[in-house]
């Protein structure tokens, strides 16, 4: 196995609208992450995954482009956005962005020029149609929105601000792949590509079989995983990727291991995917983030197969990428964790899993130190568009608030993406003025000023995990991953093998004591300092040396 900087990368991820605000605006911009690069070298990690700092009108947070070439101005400028990369770059830190090649904003020229005649050479561009079919966007209500100007409908998978682009036009692939090399000339380190699972759409657009009651049914086995998606990004890697050393990795939904062959390898423009099956675990068998009962059961021994499984995929074909927690899940300490009386110990827990998985790992912002669910009781704290439109339609059918806020107090995106906490001091010493979304607030409790001196802290127990996976790479990143007692939802044991030896991984992952006898092993860290003979405490993780 070829080693390479990508696959031993321990990704930071920053949503920069939430992680550091430099002028008193209240909107996190490149600045204020310039301030933060110590702390980001402090912890330890290797790159930084940005979320979308191209210019939009932000309906979607930054996944709605109105220009590739453009820094959105609540961020900063291009030469803001230059001085980062360089900055970066100068402490050893490599940058990757967060590339939309799916939709654009339908404030993108494109768009404003497609919607204008049903002549116009940018019309192909996009998808338009006399008639629509009954696919359900995945941010609610119908896929296909009607043109007045024009008398035809687009496809939007996502927002109807997002309209789909037509990767079955080859002159709008060219234009996307020089738009993708013209940002890989100015020194970036790689792509992380979102929604790339749905560029290839059925040509036919059939109607979705499981019709609802509001007349709509899922579309996603006819826009997800497509029939050309492999031949897309074939041409994108010959056309941007192929020679170049950069981390290219793909938000995949609908991808199943057996696709990865076709779709994942050092040759070609994906160098790993996002499984993301254990992050819905919670969420239903639809995929769904709302609309199913909450809480929803599921059970560790799921998880556990779910990373068996596509680790063996890994194996195959690609490299294995690993995360707990992104910009569009709830916090990971309140989902498999507990973010009360076990804030700590689970914490350490996730924190042991994470670090000890193989593969490129991916640690999202504030997670290092433990932040959790922000519980916000009123619809008018949040701001994701997908929360806003299931509270609107749920609201219109009749549902009862108390349950459908109790959904999204659990569920929301937006429960990601509050301000990173870094003080107890106002607005958690994001901001000095009013925050874009409000603060969680338990910010005076939970924060970085308050964990960087204490050496028990969920920080200083990252930054010893990172020490440690940096210091084993050849067992904890290239080595095997051996799963033992995939049934138990009690306790999850594991080992990372390289050559003659490795370490074992022992997970707790209850709140309540277990029995556990380490035999030969030697203990090397315990998550909660000394360890007991017999019995592991409630999320206690050990790592013992085999």
């Amino acid at each position: 196995m070829s080693r390479q900087w990508w696959k031993e990368a321990i990704v930071y991820q920053i949503y920069p609208r939430s992680f550091m605000d430099s002028n008193g605006d209240g909107i996190g911009d490149l600045r204020g992450i310039i301030q933060r690069i110590d702390y980001l070298v402090s912890l330890g990690v290797d790159a930084v995954w940005l979320n979308p700092v191209y210019r939009s009108p932000n309906v979607d947070n930054g996944y709605d482009i109105s220009d590739f070439f453009s820094i959105m101005e609540e961020f900063g400028s291009m030469e803001d956005w230059e001085e980062l990369l360089s900055a970066l770059h100068a402490r050893g830190i490599r940058l990757v962005m967060d590339l939309v090649l799916n939709h654009t904003s339908d404030q993108h020229p494109w768009f404003i020029a497609s919607r204008s005649s049903r002549d116009d050479p940018y019309r192909h561009y996009y998808i338009w149609r006399d008639r629509p079919n009954n696919w359900r966007s995945l941010f609610e209500g119908p896929a296909w929105e009607y043109d007045e100007a024009t008398g035809e409908y687009y496809l939007h998978v996502f927002a109807r601000e997002q309209p789909d682009l037509n990767w079955a036009y080859p002159p709008l692939r060219e234009e996307l792949y020089r738009m993708v090399n013209w940002w890989l000339d100015k020194g970036i380190d790689g792509f992380r590509l979102d929604a790339i699972s749905v560029i290839s759409k059925h040509p036919d657009f059939p109607d979705g079989e499981e019709v609802g009651p509001d007349g709509l049914a899922p579309g996603t086995p006819y826009f997800m995983n497509g029939p050309h998606l492999g031949e897309y990004l074939e041409e994108l890697y010959r056309r941007c990727f192929h020679g170049r050393d950069v981390l290219t990795v793909g938000e995949c939904a609908g991808v199943h291991p057996d696709d990865l062959p076709h779709l994942v390898g050092d040759d070609k423009a994906l160098k790993s995917i996002f499984f993301m099956d254990h992050m819905f675990l919670d969420l239903g068998p639809d995929g769904y983030r709302f609309g199913n009962p909450y809480p929803y059961p599921w059970r560790w021994s799921q998880f556990k197969r779910i990373v068996h499984t596509w680790y063996r995929a890994f194996s195959r074909a690609g490299w294995m990428s690993f995360y707990l927690g992104n910009h569009d899940f709830p916090r990971c300490i309140s989902r498999f964790g507990c973010d009360g009386e076990y804030w700590l110990p689970s914490g350490k827990l996730l924190a042991t899993l994470l670090l000890t998985m193989p593969g490129t790992i991916y640690l999202y912002q504030g997670d290092e130190i433990g932040m959790t669910n922000a519980h916000f009781t009123s619809i008018e704290s949040y701001r994701d568009v997908e929360t806003l439109n299931y509270y609107r339609r749920a609201m219109e059918e009749g549902r009862d608030t108390g349950e459908v806020m109790a959904e999204i107090m659990a569920r929301s995106r937006d429960n990601a993406r509050t301000p990173m906490q870094w003080s107890s001091a106002p607005h958690a010493g994001f901001t000095t003025g009013e925050p874009w979304i409000p603060l969680n607030p338990n910010y005076r409790t939970i924060n970085v000023a308050r964990q960087e001196s204490d050496r028990d802290s969920l920080l200083s127990y990252y930054r010893r995990l990172i020490r440690m996976r940096k210091e084993h790479a050849d067992v904890l990143v290239y080595g095997d991953l051996l799963m033992r007692d995939l049934d138990s939802d009690h306790l999850w044991v594991y080992d990372r093998t390289a050559g003659h030896g490795g370490f074992r991984i022992v997970l707790n992952l209850t709140p309540e004591e277990q029995e556990w006898e380490e035999g030969d092993a030697a203990l090397v860290l315990s998550s909660l300092g000394d360890a007991e003979t017999g019995r592991l405490r409630p999320y206690e993780a050990r790592i013992y040396r085999i």
